[in-house]
């Protein structure tokens, strides 16, 4: 259990319907804590339980069983009233925008806050103010038709903020945009979740979106919360699911299954942090580099087969496949000096695993 702050935890969550006279389960028990001022990512195929999941997070959805509490309110529990009031705490961004064409931008973003009550002036300051903070100051006047599709979904973010919630959810907020345009608006989340502190949630089966955002996600599959937690942590981890989609499994040398496997054994590294750069430089580079430091040590004959690095969630991490040659004992000696290390050996696994199965 997580001992930071909590600014969602759902416990035994769990959603059917009746489709066809057949239950239908949408959430099989699903347990999540999201650390306070993270980006969070729900991580899944269609079907995956994801878009149910958000809609009990924000109370549009109660559960048939479990519960889900947002900064340390239990929304399952409140009467109608109450779960309105509590709402206004969280912020939603829509794959579409939905937003009102008739008004102006400005007018769109006030909306929230004209439905509480909040008086004209007030409504029109903050309005433009959130509009600046999403760089739209200058588009206050115009109508959606008028907005190019980045600029919707900016006009609907600074709409989630209206409210100021402690929490922001954005159900595929950027699949319904081109590459470029995505880019920036999920620039422009990152730098809301630094600047204000905000907690955000981003629904999406886009795995590069969760890799270049978020700081820790959950992976579903047919309701099932198959991994959750950190992302660097989880790609260090042998057994992890959710690892074994950040970092793909490495392509097959060409012979490798062929080889003597009693005097020969594959194994898949993972390294994280400052030694995962070096970890993937040539063989005459970085004699002093952890990895190979912990392979001479244990005196074994050892060779370099493949190597891929790239940053999850802002942490550095290479994955590698090298072979050991010689006795059992050495190559022992030699995954202790590996696991030692913090190099997490582990057998190969298939490269035909699904993506995000």
């Amino acid at each position: 259990m997580s001992s930071e702050p909590l600014a969602i935890r759902t416990a035994g969550l769990r959603k059917t319907y009746r489709r066809g006279g057949e239950e239908v389960v949408a959430l099989a028990g699903v347990d999540l804590e999201v650390p306070r001022g993270q980006v969070f990512g729900v991580l899944g195929t269609s079907g995956a339980g994801k878009s149910t999941l958000i809609r009990c997070l924000n109370g549009l959805e109660r559960p048939t069983a479990g519960t889900v509490e947002v900064d340390g309110v239990e929304l399952t529990g409140l009467s109608r009233a109450a779960l309105r009031a509590q709402r206004r705490r969280i912020g939603m961004v829509f794959q579409h925008f939905n937003l009102l064409n008739s008004r102006t931008a400005a007018g769109n973003v006030a909306l929230p806050l004209e439905i509480v009550g909040v008086g004209r002036r007030e409504r029109r300051e903050r309005a433009l103010r959130l509009l600046d903070l999403v760089d739209l100051a200058d588009h206050a006047g115009a109508h959606p038709a008028q907005l190019s599709g980045g600029q919707k979904q900016r006009v609907g973010i600074a709409r989630a903020l209206a409210a100021e919630p402690s929490v922001l959810l954005s159900d595929e907020a950027t699949s319904a945009l081109d590459e470029q345009t995505a880019e920036s608006v999920l620039a422009l989340l990152r730098d809301l979740n630094r600047r204000l502190g905000l907690t955000i949630v981003l629904v999406t089966h886009q795995l590069s979106v969760v890799k270049q955002m978020c700081d820790a996600a959950v992976l579903l599959r047919d309701g099932v919360a198959l991994d959750a937690g950190s992302l660097a942590e989880a790609a260090a981890r042998p057994a992890s699911p959710l690892g074994r989609v950040l970092l793909p499994a490495l392509p097959a040398e060409s012979g490798d299954d062929e080889r003597d496997a009693g005097a020969r054994e594959l194994l898949d590294l993972v390294v994280t942090g400052e030694a995962a750069r070096a970890a993937v430089a040539p063989l005459d580079a970085d004699a002093d580099e952890p990895i190979r430091a912990a392979l001479r040590a244990a005196g074994v004959a050892w060779e370099l087969l493949a190597a891929v690095y790239e940053p999850v969630g802002g942490t550095p991490v290479a994955r590698l496949r090298v072979a050991l040659d010689g006795s059992q004992e050495a190559r022992a000696a030699a995954r202790r000096a590996l696991a030692d290390a913090g190099a997490n050996p582990q057998a190969p696994r298939p490269a035909t695993e699904e993506a995000i199965a």
